[in-house]
């Protein structure tokens, strides 16, 4: 039995709650107040009735239970939440959505209580996966990860590929609480009120299932109660509410979404309220004082290779990942099913206790590594790179919540060879640089490989290293060393006419080139551009000023990958930059085949210098 003392406490504070998502929401003129009435009282309930546990004081703690609002546009609510647990004044809460202010129209990390930044819908589940796996497997810390959802966003694929790995891994430390409001942004949701078609559906998966009425506070309190006490799987709280709940205008009525109330409707919604008590607050419980295991960097061990015996760049990254572990121990790697492609399976059979299987479901793989990453483990993330980019929207959402994320795209470009083109990553590169303080590098031989990936673990931030299918030369010392903004100058004399400009598997191509046109005695400069972003930009200048043209050769679609990048590098310098790119269709055929007919070989390279000359 709930106690009624405790029910009437936390019906003031919802009423408090819904208060301030309405003034704030009024204020700012523009918010989300119907979606965030409509779970108001599931997470009243939540945060306010004993159930979650953490420090106010201290929202780093390790063994903080996590929120994350997955439903990202109902931010007022989130706001007003903090601010009746007494973290935010009134006065604040009336900055939202104001340029400068931290309340931002979706949660950003901004605001310290925010998890992660959401508001593309699908993706909060996936996030709060990776902090429950966190939690299960790596920290072996006893805290919980509550993730809020819209009934509408269950329309997405994403939100399926969390919830199948979820429980394939029993994370029965992570609970779903979907808020079934009926109404979408344009009309009425698939299901509409239908709790028991989401029970099927997420049941079947292997999801314990409480269904409930959304604004009962003793169903609510019990259903969380129970979610502490299911084992060996995740639970779904499937929640009925009324999306509006608290104004009678507002009620489950269709074209309210995403739409302010003005003032005089304000003071209509408040009337109905009734008397609010505007000096209560709600406690939070306390958590245990538990922290993970601290892990021990050790030095890692050096580089090793037969100078001649070619090595495809994918293995050595499987090669670099335990080399250098020991020196990262936060260190996870996620595969999407194909780790014995993408060698991430060298370090699966090292470190099996680091290393989670995500399945053929890239969009979700993303959203983990961001969980992780917010719990301050490095995830590196492979797969094909042509499939990473179906899932580019929760690459581009991970970049506003200060990500430590390194992604790995292997079998790059068309010297994938006979599989054909959807196997082909033609526009990874292009992808990458586009995103905000991002890293692209683009190692051409193992050793190089092996040092970026040491790089890119000291970086934090989002990394992309391009690795490549076939076997190619080494081409370095194992101490050379290599720079994140750096390249390498592999051939230079004072008579270069012209400078190539390659990465990966073309710059074996220029290297050719250059011994072919050094027999003719035409001199060429080669730079091998491992750094795609940031750009050796003086580099390029000082090879500007002392050759007569520049060629630049990929294996990657011409728009913005390497040529244009080069080309951005050195706009106002009087040069011209010549771009040898994936230009026509790819097709199926032998790599040497392909290169030759995307004219990025060797002889394509020889014939654009004679032609240039």
């Amino acid at each position: 039995m709930v106690d009624s003392g405790k029910i009437e406490k936390l019906e003031n504070l919802g009423k408090l709650i819904r208060y301030f998502i309405l003034a704030s929401t009024t204020e700012a003129g523009s918010g989300h107040p119907t979606s965030s009435l409509s779970a108001t009282d599931l997470m009243t309930g939540l945060l306010f009735g004993g159930i979650f546990r953490f420090d106010v004081e201290n929202t780093g703690h390790p063994n903080n239970d996590r929120l994350i609002f997955s439903k990202g546009h109902a931010s007022p609510l989130l706001y007003a939440l903090w601010a009746a647990a007494g973290k935010l004044t009134e006065k604040e809460l009336l900055t939202l959505r104001k340029f400068g202010s931290p309340l931002e129209g979706h949660p950003t990390i901004a605001f310290s209580y925010v998890e992660a930044s959401t508001g593309s819908l699908g993706q909060g589940l996936s996030i709060g996966l990776g902090m429950a796996l966190n939690a299960k497997y790596l920290d072996k810390l006893p805290y919980r990860t509550y993730v809020l959802l819209g009934d509408s966003e269950m329309s997405e694929g994403s939100q399926w590929e969390a919830i199948q790995i979820a429980a394939y891994y029993k994370l029965d430390n992570l609970v779903g609480i979907l808020d079934v409001n009926r109404l979408g942004q344009r009309g009425e949701t698939m299901y509409g009120h239908d709790l028991n078609k989401y029970e099927r559906r997420i049941s079947s998966f292997g999801w314990e299932t409480i269904l409930i009425d959304g604004h009962s506070f003793p169903e609510i309190l019990n259903a969380f109660e129970k979610a502490l006490f299911v084992c060996g799987k995740p639970v779904m709280v499937i929640a009925k509410t009324l999306k509006g709940k608290g104004g009678s205008f507002l009620e489950d009525r269709d074209s309210w979404h995403g739409k302010a109330l003005k003032k005089e409707e304000l003071t209509i919604v408040l009337k109905e309220l009734g008397t609010v008590d505007t000096s209560i607050r709600g406690e939070i419980s306390k958590l245990e004082d538990k922290r993970p295991e601290e892990r021990i960097s050790q030095k890692m061990k050096g580089i090793s290779y037969q100078a001649d015996k070619p090595v495809a760049t994918r293995r050595a990254y499987g090669n670099a990942l335990v080399r250098i572990y020991p020196q990262f121990p936060n260190m996870v790697v996620l595969d999407a099913e194909v780790s014995n492609s993408t060698c991430a399976e060298i370090f699966k059979e090292a470190y099996p206790e680091q290393f989670f299987e995500m399945y053929i479901a890239e969009q979700n793989m993303v959203g983990t590594a961001l969980g992780l990453s917010r719990r301050g483990k490095i995830p590196f993330v492979s797969t094909f790179a042509a499939f990473l980019t179906r899932a580019f929207d929760q690459i581009r959402m991970s970049q506003y919540s200060n990500p430590n994320i390194k992604f790995v795209g292997s079998h790059a470009g068309v010297s994938v060879g006979e599989d054909g083109p959807s196997q082909m990553g033609l526009e990874d590169i292009a992808m990458f640089r586009t995103v905000l303080n991002s890293v692209v590098l683009y190692p051409s031989d193992a050793v190089s490989t092996e040092r970026l990936v040491e790089e890119a673990a000291q970086y934090h931030g989002i990394v992309y290293i391009r690795t490549t299918r076939k076997d190619t030369p080494i081409l370095y010392r194992e101490d050379e060393e290599f720079v994140i903004g750096g390249s390498k100058v592999l051939r230079k004399s004072i008579k270069d006419i012209i400078t190539i400009i390659a990465a990966g598997v073309t710059l074996h191509e220029a290297l050719a080139a250059y011994d072919e046109l050094k027999n003719e005695r035409i001199s060429i400069r080669v730079i091998d551009l491992y750094s795609l972003k940031p750009i050796d930009q003086a580099t390029l200048y000082k090879a500007a000023s002392e050759t007569r043209a520049i060629i630049t050769v990929e294996d990657h679609f011409a728009e913005g990958g390497i040529g244009e990048a080069v080309k951005s590098a050195l706009a106002g310098v009087a040069i011209p930059v010549h771009s040898l790119a994936v230009r026509k269709m790819p097709k199926s055929g032998k790599p040497a085949e392909l290169l030759d007919y995307e004219e990025i070989s060797k002889d394509a390279i020889v014939r654009k210098v004679k032609e240039i000359i």
